[in-house]
């Protein structure tokens, strides 16, 4: 069995966004609600983190498009293969367990119900209405919003290793971990960049 039966809580994608500092009117996109429930099946857990990675592709993918400065543009590219990367990662373990035996006995979409894949992405935060805000936005300000969103999709993968019982399913979800967390890395380091140097108080 994938799913340790031994986790009792019920955990949420939230957090990243609600963090954010500087909530205003006319701020970022405040995190839905995506549940992963204790009492739902490992294809279920896997089929969810399958549709929020293509949430988040769809997401770099239109930002990419709408940036002017090549080098940003470039890394949420990069961004945007990495969660393509990652889904691939989560169909071919959805495949094993179905090879397995495992209760994946249908595919990741019908185990989604009232959720189209690439609509909601990790954050549990609408893309449309992601996209909608950051149009006009500045860099740092679209940064700040994908630093939330990727911290919420490392906390994802952590939690989601530590809640597969199976070994090989745990090294899927350590390996997106480590990848989030060298995104999120990547992105700070732009992120100071962009703010460039502070200006000497008097």
């Amino acid at each position: 069995m994938l799913l340790d039966a031994g986790y009792k809580d019920v955990f949420s994608i939230e957090g990243g966004i609600k963090a954010w500092k500087g909530l205003v009117a006319g701020g970022p996109p405040e995190a839905g609600m995506a549940y992963f429930s204790a009492a739902g099946s490992p294809g279920e857990f896997i089929a969810l983190a399958w549709s929020l990675e293509a949430g988040s592709r769809r997401f770099y993918v239109e930002i990419a498009a709408s940036l002017a400065d090549d080098g940003v543009a470039r890394i949420f590219q990069d961004l945007a293969a990495a969660e393509e990367k990652h889904q691939s990662s989560l169909s071919e373990l959805f495949r094993q367990m179905a090879a397995q035996g495992t209760g994946a006995t249908t595919t990741m979409e019908s185990l989604l119900p009232g959720i189209s894949p690439g609509t909601i992405m990790e954050g549990g935060v609408r893309v449309a209405e992601a996209l909608e805000w950051t149009k006009g936005k500045s860099i740092p300000d679209v940064l700040d919003l994908a630093i939330a969103l990727e911290t919420n999709a490392y906390d994802l993968a952590v939690k989601m290793e530590r809640v597969m019982e199976d070994e090989h399913a745990r090294q899927v979800f350590r390996a997106i971990a480590l990848e989030e967390k060298r995104h999120l890395d990547r992105m700070a380091a732009l992120m100071e960049r962009s703010a460039g140097p502070e200006t000497p108080s008097s």
